[in-house]
């Protein structure tokens, strides 16, 4: 019908709604026809119609339920033939539960003599399994099951064969990869068939030492690409996975960079920013571009631009399980930063391609939630979303040997989710480490089911980053209070609520307790987003001289490794990397975000001061005590002039060898004096840790910006 044109969707199992768009007479009973798969044709009943401006809406209803996995058209005499949109059904009841598949073979399994290919795609009519070789293809149809799953065996040897799908949703055909991809082609082109045989080497997890508690762990975050970048110093793979274990590279003047930096630093566990296949890098020509990796593509594969070898999908996934191994075997483990919580770019991911709207939380007017503020988050309260992710978890420590996990706004993913994390992942690997960023983002999730710290009661096993920790200590990271000062940056009036947050947050002291535990607690001043510490001061201190606030720089490392919790740093945060007042560095290039070594040249004793606090750390085991209760009947608080402060330590049997432990803090500008009512050890100052000095001392000057450890 000439100027018309009409749309139809599956409203209920049997329910069909059909909007006719031009001029229609109401005595017009035309049928409506239902086709199903071009031969099946069925009369629908007209329940309704209704005029609108312009046109006329129909409430059909057909005499059977319609079951998914079969191509509908519908058809009136005078217009053209038209899909039935189906994508409505991901919200019929029951859905879930009938479409749920528990199995661990999705993907592309690989064996010499055939390989399993298994697609999750319930709402599609028809899914075509495209191989491609030497310049040809062949095309073979799957075959569906009543769970949605299109299956196809295929036999031979398909080792590092490509592959896509050809997927058929609402009468459109797409062509794309596989969500459950384990290689890839370059860029995310193509999926890739991996036999694991080629890249079996020893993880050396059994080279770890023992990890009891979380508060044992000393975090240290960097990108892979960030370490390596110096182009004044000799890394043979720079900014790719390899480059991160080269031993024996040196600075300009002799130190060590790189690998050895991070072996040498003292700290447990390293994060790094995201390693699984990302999407603004081209990894083609990996330097024209720089990214994070926010922006995730595909979640079962390593990066590419990492890789050593660009055009081989093996490469990344070999020199990912090098990395992890070589920085095992030095006792080392591997944080692996995920964003479970958005895709770069919803409408053309993979999963929207796949099944259509499933993948992706909504609002009640059908516009796509945005609680990440990236357009779109990922609904993982839908139990297929909710395996992906706890499948990827899994899948990363069983084939790379990753020991934790830190989740990017984790509250946009449920607490069910999440719990379900903890519980696999725990039973692969119990001495995991799970954390993330716990701010309430306004997702359209309840809040009661956010996996954020105001539902830190609910996941008792999972840490988040402390925003109390970072705002007391040193005041605001947001660009427009970027000249507000912290307790350690001069504002005295913080002192009390240091107080709380220097017991990992987890005690009714001036402020209601956060967590349950300093587990939960990870106290950090700097992480990648927002601009550095050294920035920071820069913009609140920037009056101070360049010596003053390189104190104030160590006077806070030493406060955030020496607090109870978990001490949290970012590349080049121990000696005062600067941004150039870059607040969001995320896509600004190497120049900004790399390690710059000549900085490390300058102030070498900063580092060598954190590898002392490392150390103290570590011969202090009461430092990382985690119960609430042995906190409170461990520390007392002395106030120390107008904004000085002194812990101290005094349950005998909690921090033996010692009786008494005093730790002594002066944020200020002016000199403290203070006389002891004994001779106590001096373990620690600005100097590092001199406890073998065997320097006693009872009348004391603690000296501005700085931190002192006595015991007896």
């Amino acid at each position: 019908m000439k100027d018309s044109f009409l749309s139809c969707k599956l409203m209920a199992p049997s329910e069909i709604k059909v909007i006719i768009n031009g001029p229609l007479n109401k005595e017009d009973n035309r049928p409506f026809l239902l086709i199903t798969d071009s031969e099946n044709i069925e009369t629908l009943r007209v329940e309704k119609m209704t005029p609108f401006s312009g046109g006329w809406s129909y409430d059909l209803r057909s005499y059977n339920e319609l079951e998914l996995g079969h191509q509908y058209d519908i058809v009136l005499d005078g217009f053209s033939r038209y899909p039935l949109e189906v994508t409505n059904a991901i919200n019929f009841p029951g859905f879930d539960k009938k479409y749920f598949y528990d199995g661990d073979d999705l993907g592309a399994i690989y064996h010499p003599a055939r390989t399993s290919f298994k697609l999750w795609a319930p709402l599609a009519s028809q899914v075509i399994l495209r191989l491609d070789e030497g310049g040809s293809s062949r095309l073979l149809v799957m075959n569906r099951h009543s769970n949605g799953i299109y299956h196809l065996n295929v036999a031979g040897d398909l080792d590092g064969i490509s592959y896509v799908y050809i997927v058929t949703n609402n009468g459109i055909a797409v062509i794309t990869t596989d969500p459950y991809a384990f290689g890839s082609t370059q860029n995310g082109e193509k999926s890739v068939v991996i036999n694991f045989d080629k890249v079996a080497l020893p993880l050396n997890d059994d080279k770890l030492p023992p990890f009891k508690k979380y508060t044992d762990a000393i975090i240290y975050e960097t990108s892979v690409r960030d370490l390596t970048m110096d182009p004044l110093l000799d890394f043979e793979h720079p900014g790719r996975f390899l480059g991160m274990i080269q031993k024996g590279v040196k600075t300009q003047k002799g130190y060590p960079a790189g690998f050895d930096y991070i072996v040498n630093s003292g700290i447990t566990h390293l994060q790094l920013m995201p390693i699984y296949d990302f999407q603004t890098v081209d990894e083609r020509e990996p330097a024209r571009f720089y990214n994070w990796g926010y922006d995730p593509q595909q979640y079962f594969v390593p990066e590419g631009s990492f890789a050593s070898d660009l055009t081989n999908p093996y490469s990344r996934i070999r020199d990912l399980k090098l990395l992890v191994a070589t920085y095992h075997e030095q006792g080392i483990r591997i944080v692996m930063d995920v964003v479970f919580n958005h895709v770069y770019h919803a409408h053309l991911s993979v999963f929207e391609k796949v099944v259509p709207t499933y993948y992706f939380r909504r609002r009640k007017d059908g516009r796509l939630s945005n609680g990440s503020f990236c357009g779109n988050d990922v609904a993982s309260e839908r139990l297929m979303v909710r395996k992906l992710i706890v499948d990827a978890t899994i899948y990363w420590i069983k084939t790379f040997g990753i020991d934790g996990y830190r989740f990017d706004l984790m509250s946009n993913i449920d607490i069910a989710t999440a719990r379900l994390i903890e519980q696999t992942t725990k039973a692969i690997k119990p001495e995991i480490m799970l954390y993330g960023e716990g701010w309430n983002m306004p997702t359209e999730l309840p809040e009661g089911d956010r996996s954020s710290m105001f539902n830190s009661d609910k996941l008792p096993n999972f840490a988040f980053f402390n925003d109390s920790f970072r705002d007391t200590v040193k005041g605001p990271t947001m660009d427009d209070r970027l000249k507000e000062r912290g307790y350690l940056l001069g504002a005295s009036s913080f002192r009390l609520g240091f107080k709380f947050t220097f017991v990992g947050s987890c005690l009714d002291l001036i402020f209601p307790s956060k967590f349950a535990s300093a587990n939960q607690s990870i106290n950090y001043v700097e992480c990648h987003d927002n601009g550095t510490l050294f920035d920071k001061m820069l913009a609140s201190n920037g009056n101070e001289s360049y010596q003053v606030r390189l104190k104030r720089l160590r006077l806070i490392n030493s406060v955030t490794m020496l607090a109870f919790g978990i001490p949290f740093f970012h590349m080049g945060q121990e000696v005062g990397l600067s941004k150039n007042g870059d607040l969001n560095s995320y896509k600004s290039g190497d120049k900004v975000n790399r390690y710059d070594y000549r900085v490390l040249d300058e102030r070498y004793e900063l580092y060598r001061h954190f590898q002392d606090l490392a150390k103290l750390r570590k011969r202090l085991p009461f430092l990382k005590e985690a119960r609430a209760d042995a906190i409170e009947k461990m520390v007392q608080f002395e106030d120390l002039g107008e904004a000085g402060l002194i812990i101290h330590y005094v349950n005998q049997q909690a921090i033996a060898p010692y009786k008494h432990v005093m730790m002594m803090i002066n944020p200020t500008l002016e000199d403290q004096y203070y006389e002891l009512e004994t001779y106590m050890t001096l373990i620690f100052s600005d100097w590092g840790y001199v406890a073998e000095r065997h320097v006693q001392m009872r009348e004391i000057m603690i000296e501005a910006l700085s931190l002192l450890v006595f015991a007896y």
